[in-house]
């Protein structure tokens, strides 16, 4: 595997022989789509598309690592560095959907459904088996927009993460662990527009990480891993689905109450808006499948036509 680094990897943190690995998925993997979904914005400190190679940091028992993934002949071919390289070589088939079951998944309910379905047979759900990683996210996410929350991310990763092993395209880092969470000062929190509701969720999960991570791992269907997360103060449906489609790659979690979710739903399967409930109905069809569903609506390229400006984001720092 052949991969190239900019002037400024000769300032990487040190990172030893670069580890190396072949994964033969038994089905196509579109590994754009399928792990590049978990990048948060072009900014993302912890994920980067250089060309045909993903960059992506993670930590692990052993310590930070770096994983470089491309798609090459039906092989995806993986390149790791650091500590736990080993560890971050092992998540590989997960993150390229060899969890992932389309095991009574019937397309044919809807044409567009079905032609996507045809088109992109690639697509797969990731998992990465880190819950607290995609729960901090999904809390950071709440009530602001898309944007907001990508600079939010950026900015505590970069200063409060550590810096990631390998020749990476661009300076990387690996996202705080639960504890470098909860030392995080208020003003630090205020300083990137965060409200102190989300903050001090993210500190209460981070002080119960591996407890919440345990059950949500442990349970075996949405429901019960809804019940573990929106037992805490703070997290409700919404943030439940975002950590469930990232860490678990949950092929029937919905994130209702999102802005724009049910509206681009709705118009993608009948040509008109709808609300959560009318979504609802509308997937109801492809039970157990559902973000499934989502997932190829939004490689669809089909979205409902913007009726006004984009909405902006909102500074609470003054409050």
């Amino acid at each position: 595997m052949t991969l190239t680094a900019d002037a400024g990897a000769a300032d990487a943190a040190p990172s030893g022989a670069p580890r190396e690995t072949v994964y033969r998925p038994a089905a196509p993997v579109d590994l754009r789509s399928t792990v590049g979904m978990l990048r948060r914005g072009p900014g993302d400190p912890t994920m980067v598309f250089d060309g045909p190679v993903i960059w992506r940091t993670l930590r692990t028992p052993l310590g930070a690592a770096t994983l470089a993934l491309r798609a090459q002949s039906g092989e995806i071919r993986a390149t790791a560095w650091g500590g736990g390289a080993d560890h971050a070589l092992d998540t590989v088939p997960d993150l390229c959907g060899a969890g992932d079951d389309p095991s009574g998944f019937d397309p044919s309910h809807h044409p567009l459904i079905s032609e996507v379905a045809r088109r992109s047979p690639g697509i797969r759900l990731a998992r990465t088996g880190v819950v607290f990683d995609a729960l901090a996210c999904a809390v950071i996410e709440q009530k602001v927009t898309g944007l907001e929350a990508f600079r939010t991310w950026r900015l505590l990763v970069t200063k409060f993460g550590e810096r990631a092993p390998g020749p990476t395209p661009r300076p990387m880092y690996t996202a705080p662990t639960a504890a470098e969470w909860r030392r995080i000062p208020s003003w630090d929190w205020h300083r990137v527009a965060v409200q102190p509701p989300q903050s001090k969720t993210i500190v209460r999960v981070a002080e119960r990480a591996d407890s919440i991570s345990r059950a949500l791992l442990a349970a075996s269907t949405g429901d019960e891993r809804d019940r573990v997360l929106t037992s805490f103060p703070g997290i409700g449906v919404w943030t439940s689905a975002e950590t469930r489609i990232r860490a678990l790659g949950d092929p029937d979690a919905v994130s209702v109450g999102d802005y724009h979710l049910a509206h681009e739903v709705g118009y993608a399967l009948t040509g008109h808006r709808t609300d959560d409930d009318g979504m609802l109905d509308l997937l109801a069809p492809w039970a157990g499948h559902r973000q499934r569903v989502i997932r190829l609506i939004f490689a669809s390229g089909v979205s409902e036509p913007r009726r006004g400006p984009r909405l902006s984001p909102e500074d609470h720092r003054s409050r």
